[in-house]
């Protein structure tokens, strides 16, 4: 008997596993191949989550949060922001090709709202979106906001909270959640107060959850940063959030 029921719990979890898949969606810019990646939920219009990964491309951290968005009734798409072919292999790689969205903001903003196109085109209801963003793709969430995207929300989660000083302030529509590790070296104090003006000079609704005892990528699984309490509690406000400004 116990065999048995060990078998058929065995296969509950092979069915449930394989029904919960993430999709290889190609899209293009011009003649840049872009590889994104959707929940398998997209039959139905709903409302819906745009995933931006951290430096590295598309890695687990943001495909197991994609999946756990379409368990909560989500559809979730993660973007693809470097494109086929220039995925990084390393860090020092990482930072290059990162650095330069950064400074070429504009790009990145390009590349984000294409994304966002292809959400759409997936089933996303276009009136109930959000963006959650990792580390580089947390910045990536906060330049949605500044661009305007229409889009209900943006949370940048351990992301980079500054711009260059010679961007000037504009108004910021979308509602800003910013999960900010309280020891994330790579914040200064400065990025911190910098970013807060700009949310207030843009008259923005805005919120900063800071998490103790907590590194850069905190949230990571993979990484030696990773705070499994301070993880766990990111996550439920994320979902809170996204409750409240997708009316779900």
């Amino acid at each position: 008997m116990k065999t048995v029921m060990t078998l058929l719990m065995l296969t509950m979890v092979t069915m449930t596993t394989q029904a919960q898949q993430l999709k290889q969606v190609s899209y293009q810019d011009g003649e840049q191949k872009l590889n994104g990646m959707v929940t398998a939920n997209t039959a139905k219009k709903g409302p819906a989550v745009l995933i931006l990964p951290a430096w590295k491309g598309i890695d687990n951290e943001a495909k197991q949060a994609a999946l756990q968005l379409e368990k909560e009734g989500y559809i979730a798409f993660i973007a693809d922001i470097y494109g086929e072919g220039n995925i990084p292999s390393d860090n020092t790689a990482a930072s290059k090709i990162a650095g330069h969205y950064k400074t070429d903001y504009k790009a990145y903003q390009h590349r984000i709202m294409l994304a966002l196109e292809q959400l759409k085109k997936e089933g996303a209801d276009p009136t109930k979106i959000a963006i959650i963003g990792y580390c580089f793709g947390g910045s990536g969430a906060l330049e949605a906001a500044r661009a305007g995207f229409p889009v209900n929300a943006v949370i940048s989660i351990h992301g980079g909270l500054s711009k260059a000083a010679d961007r000037p302030n504009g108004s910021i529509k979308t509602k800003v959640l910013i999960e900010h590790p309280a020891a994330d070296k790579s914040v200064s104090k400065e990025d911190y107060d910098g970013l807060v003006k700009e949310l207030n000079e843009g008259k923005a609704d805005w919120q900063i959850i800071t998490y103790a005892n907590s590194g850069h990528t905190f949230t990571n699984p993979e990484s030696a940063e990773y705070n499994p309490v301070m993880a766990k509690r990111a996550w439920e406000h994320t979902l809170l959030f996204l409750k409240e400004v997708l009316n779900k």
